[in-house]
C-alpha cells in the first residue's frame, strides 16, 4: 500500500517511520510512504503556504495554489489516483471501521492541514473526504496522518507477527479488549485470575469475553449499542449479571 503525505513539516515523520511495525513494514515493502513538502510548490520567494483569511479573523489559512500544485505533481507519481484525505478537526471521526475500509485501498494521499484550516476552494475541488482523529485540536495534521498510517498498516496482511493480533484488538469486535496478564503469577500481593491458568481454552475464551463486555460497560458503554451477541454469549452475560445493564444502555438508561 502506498501513502503519500503532503505537509509543510516532513521531518516530523522521520523518527516514527524508523521504529517498530512501520519500520518493518517499510523494509519488507508492504507499505511505501512518500513525504512531499508543500513549500516546494510555493511560487513566491518566501515560499509562503498560508495567508490571512478574507473577512478577517484570527490566524492564517493554507493557500490553495501550493496545495493544488503539490497534489497535481504527487498524483502523477503513480497510476493509481488514490483517495485524497484531508486531516481536519471538522472531518468524520476516525475509528476502527474506517481503518478497515481504508486498508482495502491501494493508495492514500494524506493532506496535513495547519493553522486555521485550508482554503475551501481547494477542499471542494480536490479532497475526497475529511477525517478527524478526535474532538480536540492539534497543531497540525501530521500527528493525525501518522495515526492513520499506523492503524491502517497493522491491518495489512503479513505486517503483524501474529495474524490474529489485529483481528482481536480493541474495537475489532466493537468491544474494549479484556485485561492482560503475564509472568509472574504473583505480583505485590496480586494474583493472575484463576480462569487464565486453567488450561481450558473454552473457559478462558468465555472468561475473556465476559471481562471484555464488563470493561466496555464501565468505560465505553456507548459501544454496546452497536454490538450484537449470539445466544451462547447472551447466556454468559446473564450468568455474569451483565445482561440487564446492557439492556439499560441500549434503551438510553
Amino acid at each position: 500500500m502506498r501513502f503519500d503525505v503532503l505537509t509543510i513539516f516532513p521531518d516530523l515523520f522521520v523518527s516514527p517511520l524508523r521504529e517498530g511495525i512501520l519500520h518493518r513494514a517499510l523494509a519488507e515493502s508492504r507499505i511505501r510512504v512518500e513525504l512531499h513538502n508543500i513549500r516546494d510548490f510555493a511560487t513566491d520567494r518566501h515560499r509562503m503556504t498560508d495567508d490571512r483569511p478574507f473577512g478577517g479573523g484570527e490566524g492564517m489559512v493554507m493557500k490553495p495554489e501550493p496545495l493544488a500544485a503539490c497534489l497535481d505533481a504527487v498524483r502523477r507519481l503513480d497510476d493509481e489516483p488514490g483517495q485524497v484525505i484531508l486531516l481536519s478537526p471538522r472531518g468524520r471521526r476516525y475509528d476502527q471501521e474506517q481503518a478497515r475500509r481504508l486498508a482495502g485501498l491501494r493508495r492514500l494521499i494524506l493532506i496535513c492541514g495547519r493553522y486555521e484550516g485550508v482554503d475551501e476552494r481547494f477542499t471542494r475541488r480536490y479532497v475526497d473526504e475529511e477525517i478527524s482523529i478526535g474532538d480536540y485540536i492539534l497543531s497540525g495534521g501530521e500527528l493525525a496522518a501518522m495515526v492513520l498510517i499506523d492503524s491502517i498498516t497493522r491491518l495489512l496482511p503479513g505486517v503483524l507477527g501474529c495474524a490474529e493480533s489485529a483481528a482481536n484488538d480493541t474495537f475489532s469486535h466493537g468491544l474494549l479488549k479484556h485485561h492482560q496478564y503475564t509472568r509472574p503469577r504473583e505480583f505485590r500481593g496480586m494474583s493472575v485470575p484463576g480462569e487464565l491458568l486453567s488450561g481450558d481454552h473454552a473457559r478462558i475464551g468465555e472468561y475473556r469475553f465476559v471481562e471484555s463486555v464488563r470493561l466496555t460497560l464501565e468505560r465505553r458503554p456507548d459501544l454496546l449499542r452497536k454490538v450484537r451477541f449470539d445466544g451462547h454469549q447472551w447466556r454468559l452475560l446473564q450468568r455474569a449479571g451483565l445482561s440487564e445493564r446492557i439492556r439499560e444502555v441500549r434503551h438510553g438508561g
